[in-house]
């Protein structure tokens, strides 16, 4: 195996950063744990390609009391989509895909939808393309973000099942109606799903093999993949086994199975320094340790907002936000009730898991949680204290 140089570390107040203040965001977190609600957590924090913040505290498993390790391996869900909407743009880089082609190009089961209306079923005006399935303005939705027709006909197939190939997934989503015409509306979705079974169409292999040959093996990526293999196991990060709040047990993925659906929008396990990597190699505009996987105007383009004057469905977009390719982009100072700099832009994982990049501070961060039901506390929280140590 290809041995990859570590990110460098920092001394916090090198970098910008307030020794105390960094310190202070540490104890809050402990704070968190002793007082119940959080099982353990990693934080990290980088700027100028350098970590000045890299701890774990409380613990990986609360069953067994181990404690919380800065390499403890976690689901994080929907930080998948950044990784697979970066492999779409390799593939629109190498001339085999373009962001305007129409999904049923390479998909054929996408080429005849219809749209579930009020007034029953209606042709696609616009089919949807590539770009739309990145931006999430294809028309899909989440079948727990709602209880519409459409979102009753996803819970209804299991659409969320890992027992379905990538193949066999996608057939299945084309079957059904979608919930708004394509490029009308935002709406937070099954899109990046969709892309994953794209890859493989374009490239003719699967896509956890591409994702290990193009981007994990070339980052060093090494603890990343849709399984955790059996010798790391001992690594896994658990939540509460029900919840501290409501007392509901904690549903999650098992990543000891390996599934047969390689899941573009949330299947990934990784670690804090496995995801660091790639998010660095973002911030780099492309490149980590003389590996570039997309050219730097690529990701200024992607981390662009795509959606200009279509509105959003739901809340997830907060104020002051639009969306790129793959992730929340921030276009005002104010607005939103999070601290962040123009340009900044982020995403998160339904188990609590979350990142940002600032590249106007040169910054990236991220808090490693499996604490699903109190991920809308923890990730404005991290936020509030990273942004409080900036000197």
């Amino acid at each position: 195996m290809t041995s990859h140089p570590a990110l460098p570390h920092a001394h916090p107040a090198d970098v910008g950063l307030c020794p105390e203040r960094t310190q202070r965001l540490m104890d809050v977190m402990r704070r968190e744990v002793d007082s119940g609600r959080l099982p353990g957590a990693v934080a990290m924090v980088a700027r100028r390609g350098q970590i000045a913040l890299l701890e774990a505290v409380g613990q990986q498993d609360p069953a067994t009391g181990k404690a919380m390790q800065t390499d403890s391996i976690f689901r994080i869900y929907s930080m998948t989509k950044p990784v697979v909407s970066v492999a779409v743009m390799m593939l629109i880089e190498r001339g085999q895909l373009l962001l305007s082609d129409p999904v049923g190009r390479w998909l054929p089961e996408y080429a005849h939808q219809q749209v579930a209306t009020a007034h029953g079923l209606e042709p696609v005006r616009n089919p949807a393309t590539v770009q739309d399935l990145l931006r999430h303005t294809a028309g899909l939705t989440y079948e727990f973000l709602g209880d519409s027709a459409v979102q009753r006909q996803y819970a209804q197939a299991n659409i969320a099942s890992r027992e379905r190939t990538n193949a066999e997934f996608s057939q299945t989503l084309a079957a059904m109606p979608l919930q708004f015409q394509p490029g009308s509306v935002w709406a937070y979705s099954r899109a990046t799903d969709v892309l994953g079974r794209l890859v493989e169409v374009v490239i003719g292999q699967s896509l956890g093999a591409f994702l290990q040959t193009e981007i994990f093996g070339p980052l060093g990526m090494v603890d990343t993949g849709f399984s955790v293999p059996p010798a790391q196991q001992h690594r896994i990060a658990e939540p509460f086994a029900h919840d501290p709040d409501g007392g509901v047990p904690m549903k999650v993925l098992e990543p000891r199975q390996v599934p047969a659906m390689e899941g573009g929008g949330s299947g990934l396990m990784s670690t804090t320094l496995d995801y660091t990597r790639f998010l660095q190699c973002l911030r780099n505009r492309g490149e980590l340790n003389g590996v570039r996987l997309l050219g730097p105007h690529t990701v200024d383009y992607m981390t662009a907002d795509h959606l200009g004057s279509i509105p959003a469905d739901g809340t997830l977009l907060p104020p002051g936000h639009g969306f790129g390719l793959g992730f929340a982009v921030r276009t005002h100072l104010g607005q939103a009730p999070v601290p962040g700099s123009v340009g900044l832009y982020y995403w998160g994982g339904i188990a609590g898991t979350t990142f940002f990049v600032d590249p106007a501070l040169d910054m990236v961060a991220m808090l490693m949680v499996q604490a699903p039901n109190q991920k809308d506390y923890y990730r404005p929280l991290f936020r509030d204290l990273v942004y409080a140590a900036l000197l």
